[in-house]
């Protein structure tokens, strides 16, 4: 069974190429699940999706905890423990990094022993727009590294999951899917399938007796106040929004109403500043800007105001 695991953030089509997958994976003759994991649904927030496949029926069911491959839509999710892409991880597993750095210095940087691959990625995308083609392009990776999937099964499988979406986004999904799988040519098959996961094998965990404490010290504050901006889900963000204040017309009413996060501070003066450690990139200010004041530009250059 082939066990395949798409880490990605909200808005980059994660969800979709788990799709594409499956769909061309069945169109190969295999049985086939493929599912989303996420919470709340915010672009930018990490999330993940699976892929299972098998010649066989399937009896497993829930996510992947050790995945034959993982793939990484986003490389800034590396770093982020609430992404889990790291977890479960073994020597044998094929770790594809869409990044711009090599796949010598992820090796390094990880400290893996196993194959560890990078998708070279074009100059990041300052529009939001093309940030789902990004899963097309993982997907047409993840088809050519298991090496039973042809090319036209993929190219098909694009036109039954994203033609619904439009001729011009089936058209760029198909042209990024297709490049990404003649990009890893070299690497085809790579990825093998593990045998199945039996439950006579399973090991209950060893229990560890945990002192208890004063209810005072224990308990979980559910009444606390500001315990979410101990969160900095800034780092959710793939695009920052930057104030022009040359242009600002300190209308901030506007902009600070409508930031769904509160990450909007308004000033004595009306001057609207933006709180990035919260910010999760969204870009409403950016849309309903009357002076269109509120550009956005790519997290990566960290471009301030």
């Amino acid at each position: 069974m082939y066990r395949i695991r798409f880490h990605g953030r909200g808005g980059q089509g994660v969800k979709t190429a788990a799709q594409v997958l499956g769909t061309a994976f069945f169109a190969a003759g295999f049985e086939v699940q493929d599912a989303p994991r996420y919470g709340a649904e915010r672009r930018g927030a990490p999330i993940f999706a699976y892929v299972r496949a098998a010649r066989a029926p399937i009896h497993e069911r829930g996510v992947i905890a050790r995945p034959d491959l993982a793939v990484v839509a986003d490389e800034t999710l590396v770093p982020v423990p609430a992404a889990g892409v790291l977890q479960g991880l073994a020597e044998r597993t094929v770790l594809l990094i869409n990044s711009t750095e090599s796949a010598a210095t992820w090796r390094d940087r990880l400290k893996l022993t196993g194959p560890v691959l990078t998708l070279p990625v074009a100059a990041e995308a300052t529009d939001r727009a093309e940030l789902p083609f990004i899963g097309a392009a993982c997907a047409g990776a993840a088809a050519r590294l298991v090496g039973v999937i042809v090319r036209d099964a993929l190219a098909q499988a694009i036109r039954e999951e994203v033609g619904k979406l439009g001729a011009t986004a089936l058209e760029r999904s198909l042209a990024q899917a297709l490049a990404a799988y003649d990009a890893m040519a070299p690497h085809a098959g790579v990825v093998r399938e593990a045998g199945e996961i039996s439950a006579l094998d399973y090991a209950p965990p060893e229990w560890i007796d945990v002192p208890t404490e004063d209810v005072r010290i224990a308990a979980p504050d559910i009444h606390g106040a500001l315990t979410s901006e101990r969160a900095n889900t800034g780092l959710w963000r793939t695009l920052r929004p930057v104030i022009d204040y040359d242009r600002c017309n300190r209308c901030s009413w506007v902009c600070s109403t409508f930031c769904p996060d509160s990450a909007i501070k308004v000033e004595a003066d009306h001057t609207p500043r933006i709180d990035y450690d919260h910010c999760k990139g969204c870009m409403v200010c950016v849309a309903i800007c009357p002076p269109h004041a509120i550009r956005a530009v790519p997290e990566r250059a960290k471009e301030t105001a």
